[in-house]
């Protein structure tokens, strides 16, 4: 079996949850290696969410960095990998995404997962969209991202918010085809 090697970021948008729920599957897996870097405003939009401390998000991952740790393996094209999530992605984090800024080691990270055609994954959580979150998300979708707004469905009949957070969590998860039981699916 072979060990994918995934990035998880989390920037400063509202969602910790759904950060939460990639983290429990994506851990204590001998198929995922998990990398995780968790921005400064993301900190603290988790305590303002959650009752989660950032440890919660990196206590069973491979390794992490902090987001200005430019210079941590996710910053080099030659550090190979198998996919990298931003979830939830802020409207900043997909501006710095869109226009090759690469400020933070998030932003450096994603725009080398695009510059080796590595699978990149944007989550953002914001409503509603202004134009120039549209033609961000347009022009990322163009370079070779995937871009899966927090738009949780009800078709699996959620019961609680982790039952939302764990289907859009299997989306994501279905998008780097890694295998998962966090929702039923369609017709299934």
């Amino acid at each position: 079996m072979k060990t994918r090697r995934i990035i998880l970021a989390v920037s400063g948008a509202s969602g910790s949850v759904y950060a939460h729920s990639l983290v429990k599957a994506l851990t204590n897996r001998d198929d995922v290696e998990l990398h995780v870097i968790i921005s400064q405003a993301a900190s603290k939009v988790l305590t303002l969410e959650t009752d989660l401390s950032t440890e919660d998000l990196t206590r069973g991952a491979s390794a992490s960095y902090e987001p200005d740790d430019i210079a941590a393996p996710p910053a080099s094209g030659s550090w190979r990998h198998d996919g990298m999530i931003i979830c939830p992605c802020s409207m900043a984090t997909l501006s710095a995404v869109a226009t090759g800024f690469g400020h933070t080691l998030i932003h450096r990270a994603a725009d080398v997962a695009l510059k080796e055609r590595n699978p990149l994954i944007l989550v953002p959580r914001e409503t509603p969209y202004s134009a120039i979150h549209l033609q961000n998300m347009l022009t990322v979708t163009q370079a070779g991202a995937v871009v899966i707004p927090a738009s949780p469905g009800f078709y699996h009949r959620p019961a609680t918010i982790e039952d939302l957070a764990d289907q859009l969590a299997g989306k994501i998860l279905d998008q780097l085809d890694i295998p998962h039981t966090l929702f039923h699916r369609w017709g299934e």
